[in-house]
């Protein structure tokens, strides 16, 4: 199974979550920020229907893929 961590760090004049080298908007509090990530992680682990899907590499080659709707990764929130 996939793990993806949403970390809490300060951001633009307050607190944001970041998965990987994205931010979420800005919070004013770390507490805010911690919440809206725990929703975020929240949502990641919400199975949906399986659908074929298609998508282009950075080489331009397209590709075709079953995606399973219930496999969904393990998320959690790191407040450091």
């Amino acid at each position: 199974m996939t793990k993806i961590v949403y970390e809490i760090v300060e951001h633009d004049g307050g607190w944001a979550y970041k998965l990987v080298d994205v931010f979420s908007e800005s919070f004013p509090t770390r507490e805010s920020a911690v919440a809206a990530a725990k929703a975020a992680a929240a949502e990641q682990q919400v199975g949906g229907e399986d659908e074929e899907i298609s998508f282009q590499d950075r080489n331009g080659l397209w590709h075709n893929e079953h995606a399973d709707g219930g496999d969904r990764p393990e998320a959690v929130v790191e407040d450091k």
